[in-house]
């Protein structure tokens, strides 16, 4: 529908902003689509996680450490829908394994 078009370009434009503050907004709004809207999010889910992806690499740890956070807060409302991306997401998370930052490694 044109509303759900329109939410995904908001999603779309939050995730790629310059401001952290604005890209730490749209991993927000995205776990909020999560809850409320999964079959949204499970419908685009690769569309949506290309660029999610980038938030779990966020060279702004604060931005990295709530992607990570709300990852693991997605992962059970979307289950299955995460196939078709799990082994960006895989790569990504383990990235941040190495992380020196405490919040990041423990997210």
């Amino acid at each position: 529908t044109v509303e759900e078009t329109e939410q995904l370009k908001e999603l779309y434009k939050l995730l790629t902003a310059k401001e952290f503050q604005t890209r730490m907004e749209g991993v927000v709004l995205l776990l909020d689509h999560c809850k409320s809207r999964p079959q949204l999010i499970s419908t685009n889910i690769v569309q949506i996680f290309d660029v999610f992806v980038l938030r779990l690499q966020d060279c702004n740890k604060k931005v990295n450490q709530q992607a990570l956070e709300a990852l693991a807060l997605m992962t059970p409302m979307l289950r299955d829908a995460l196939h078709p991306v799990l082994v960006s997401l895989v790569a990504a998370v383990t990235d941040n394994l190495n992380s020196k930052h405490l919040g990041i490694y423990a997210a």
